[in-house]
């Protein structure tokens, strides 16, 4: 494994690829994106969200600010990693990802001789890390978990959840390159991306607005991993949780896209953070986006100052003076 350069975002920050076990589709391999600062022993892990990859620079500012070392994992079959064998976003059980994750903390705490880590999931990347923290309670991987608009719930009602869910799991499991249709809402990368009425610059090809297909396999997945939640997670670091005050659901353009979700119910979302472990802070921010940080000026302050008051408070572990 090599860091170079990497060649969507440039100096300071490197990348490498995790090669991984391959899959039915043929080799697999993940990025770990890395931008260091020289001396500390504290870091960050971000892990994107569906349809997504990391460019947020910002978020990394921000964290070197603090004395951080930033890392960013884009996930097999997603952004840097997505090979032109492979079926973007595809996946069939989302434990899978525990690989690149354990790899990605190796280099962090072993490699890199970090000896604090926070991991920060938005969106499926919340779902993802919350579930792996989980999974690794007790042996000392992660000191805390900010989650940014994670995906614990369908965004659709709890009947309909209901009587779709057994339909899903057996195309799924019968059928799981199966694409479904999409309810991916265009207009919310159009409400980001600074060619069409947002303020962020990013690679559409990567994170187009129309999305990637569907997958009946992939579909099943996050619904297991729903399950999981509402029965109760086992995450022992404490837990930081921020979604926005209100969503939204529409089929054309409507302002409110730049003060709300407009992919997830953020009132599902905060009504499951107790389901996440024992220590779970949960912060509503008005006027935010699905992926927070991308929220405009002022609601992104606030998600700051948030954080920034939170590891004060309850990572003294992680002290915020550089």
């Amino acid at each position: 494994m090599e860091f170079r350069t990497d060649t969507l975002l440039g100096a300071p920050y490197e990348a490498a690829e995790l090669p991984l076990t391959a899959d039915a589709e043929g080799p697999v391999s993940a990025t770990l994106v890395r931008r260091l600062v020289p001396g500390s022993r504290r870091a960050v892990l971000y892990v994107h969200g569906y349809v997504d990859y990391f460019f947020q620079t910002h978020l990394a500012d921000h964290f070197a600010e603090l004395g951080y070392s930033f890392y960013a994992l884009d996930l097999r079959k997603y952004g840097r990693s997505l090979r032109p064998h492979q079926s973007p976003n595809f996946i069939t059980d989302l434990a899978a990802y525990d690989e690149e994750l354990d790899e990605a903390v190796r280099v962090i705490r072993t490699l890199d001789g970090h000896d604090r880590l926070l991991v920060n999931g938005h969106s499926t990347g919340g779902l993802i890390t919350a579930l792996w923290a989980s999974r690794r309670a007790g042996r000392g991987l992660v000191d805390g978990l900010f989650l940014n608009s994670p995906f614990l719930s369908m965004p659709a009602a709890p009947a309909v959840r209901t009587l779709g869910a057994p339909l899903i799991d057996a195309v799924g499991r019968a059928a799981a390159t199966r694409k479904l249709p999409s309810a991916l809402n265009p207009h919310y990368v159009h409400s980001l991306h600074r060619d069409h009425r947002g303020s962020w610059e990013f690679d559409l090809t990567l994170k187009p607005a129309e999305g990637f297909p569907l997958y009946a396999g992939w579909l099943a997945a996050i619904q297991r991993g729903h399950r999981a939640v509402r029965a109760g997670l086992q995450v022992d670091c404490p837990v930081l949780l921020m979604a926005s005050t209100a969503s939204i659901t529409t089929s054309r353009w409507d302002p409110r896209l730049h003060r709300s979700d407009a992919v997830l119910r953020a009132d599902d979302i905060a009504s499951l953070a107790p389901r996440l472990g024992r220590h779970v802070t949960t912060v509503r921010i008005p006027d935010g986006m699905h992926d927070l940080v991308l929220s405009g000026e002022a609601a992104r302050a606030r998600v700051f100052a948030e954080l920034d008051r939170w590891l004060t408070a309850y990572l003294p572990q992680l002290p915020v003076e550089a």
